[in-house]
């Protein structure tokens, strides 16, 4: 398994390479991507839980019977579920999102693919994702998974990060470049 060093090299990245190598010593990668992906949503879909795992005075006994309630409700396979239950006993809940992201970015490196981060003014279509990720992997050489999401700020435009780079098409940097040579 080859994982970019700076994945791996987080706390949450180290969590999440033992979380797939366990996923694909089971032949389960599919499954544990499935369910991280669904705990991601549920977490940015409920403030509740978003607070719940962020909440330093939770105890580590309370959140580790909040997680697996959380993980009932879902129908998470046995491998996430236990995998849960060690973020918890370690008070590493609060990690989460990042663990969901870094495991989400080893899977597809695993695949051959890159993730694209695209942030929009408005949220994109179908047809706009998929003629993104057209262009993005003409651009790539490789295939690009889209996570998308909305910033009203960036008042129009793209913003897209593929690792380290970032493509900043937005309105918002647009006017302050002009704001700036306007200074000049």
């Amino acid at each position: 398994m080859e994982n970019s060093a700076g994945i791996t090299a987080s706390l949450q990245g180290r969590y999440a390479s033992a979380l797939f190598a366990l996923a694909a010593e089971q032949k389960a990668v599919a499954a544990v991507e499935a369910d991280l992906e669904s705990l991601g949503t549920a977490i940015g879909e409920s403030a509740d839980l978003a607070a719940l795992i962020r909440h330093p005075q939770i105890t580590r006994e309370a959140g580790a019977r909040a997680i697996e309630a959380v993980a009932g409700v879902l129908g998470l396979s046995g491998l996430t579920k236990n995998f849960l239950g060690v973020l918890a006993g370690n008070g590493r809940l609060g990690a989460l999102p990042d663990i969901i992201s870094a495991f989400a970015a080893i899977a597809a490196a695993e695949r051959g693919e890159v993730t694209a981060e695209v942030t929009s003014a408005h949220a994109l279509t179908k047809t706009q994702l998929t003629a993104l990720a057209k262009k993005l992997k003409e651009r790539e050489g490789k295939a690009v998974t889209i996570t998308a999401s909305v910033d009203p700020e960036i008042l129009g435009g793209l913003v897209v990060k593929i690792g380290s780079r970032q493509i900043d098409g937005s309105i918002r940097t647009r006017l302050n470049s002009l704001a700036q040579l306007m200074k000049a």
